[in-house]
């Protein structure tokens, strides 16, 4: 069996929804790295924290190593997983907008409190790429109308 680059651009099997191969694999990538970084950031952070939690960190820390915790179902099952980056790209792309996107027009970006995070989250391109679009707006979109419940 020899590998052909142009089937990973064609539609999948029907386990994976008539998705491309391209966008399992580049989901399955994001996946492993909000598994690897974020996991271990995250629950290394909690696990070692001493002290009295104050709430706003303690909810942040708990979101994220949830967060990368799911992540781990999305190896399995990258397509049912799909919502878990919709809610990534949706929070990135907020937080780019109403903090970044401000201090960066105000030229106060360089050298704030958020300068780092702002790199970060501006890698929400990748998880932009890797979603397969149609197949969100056929199954989240356009499936709730016809029938009440997504396709």
């Amino acid at each position: 069996m020899s590998f052909d680059l142009k089937s990973i651009f064609q539609h999948g099997h029907v386990r994976y929804d008539g998705v491309r191969r391209i966008n399992i694999y580049l989901m399955r990538l994001l996946y492993i790295l909000m598994l690897l970084f974020l996991g271990k950031d995250s629950w290394t952070f909690i696990l070692a924290h001493t002290g009295p939690w104050e709430s706003y960190e303690a909810m942040a820390w708990s979101v994220w190593a949830a967060f990368a915790s799911l992540a781990l179902l999305g190896l399995l099952q990258p397509v049912k997983m799909i919502p878990l980056l919709l809610l990534e790209i949706f929070y990135k792309v907020l937080w780019l907008l109403i903090v970044a996107y401000p201090l960066w027009k105000a030229d106060k970006l360089a050298g704030s409190h958020a300068e780092g995070m702002t790199y970060m989250f501006l890698l929400v391109v990748l998880a932009i790429v890797a979603v397969p679009w149609g197949f969100v707006f056929k199954s989240y979109v356009f499936g709730f109308r016809k029938t009440g419940t997504a396709v």
